[in-house]
């Protein structure tokens, strides 16, 4: 089963953003994109008002290979994101494993994944410890 991190933050919406770029990269992670879904649905639908979404897609190049060397497929679930968001006037962030969803959705065999998770694991949850 995937279980999907989710935290309230006490901090601003731009602040919540830096603080997960910062911590994901302090356990190896590149952050390759930080991108404002709501900003997209102002430019491109027109919607004038939508509560903050911001993704930021990160990677390990370890574990993104480790992954790979089990099964090219798990490649179709990268990066690793992130999810800040604002909701009803809250601040949270989220967070899922695309390794613990590869053998879930048969990417990947669930027993050569099982290293791959629980590397990928510490890094992730030390991270998520210091959000």
């Amino acid at each position: 089963m995937v279980d999907i991190l989710k935290k309230k933050l006490s901090m601003d919406f731009d602040d919540a953003v830096e603080h997960v770029k910062t911590e994901v990269e302090k356990q190896g992670f590149s952050v390759m994109l930080v991108k404002a879904i709501d900003e997209i649905f102002k430019k491109k639908l027109g919607v004038k008002e939508y509560e903050r979404y911001t993704f930021i897609l990160a990677c390990a190049p370890q574990f993104a290979k480790a992954a790979l060397d089990v099964s090219k497929n798990v490649g179709l679930l990268f990066p690793c994101s992130f999810a800040v968001y604002e909701d009803q006037g809250n601040i949270y962030v989220a967070h899922a494993s695309i390794m613990k969803i590869a053998p879930e959705v048969g990417l990947a065999p669930a027993d050569k994944m099982l290293p791959v998770i629980e590397e990928t694991g510490k890094a992730v949850h030390k991270a998520w410890d210091n959000i």
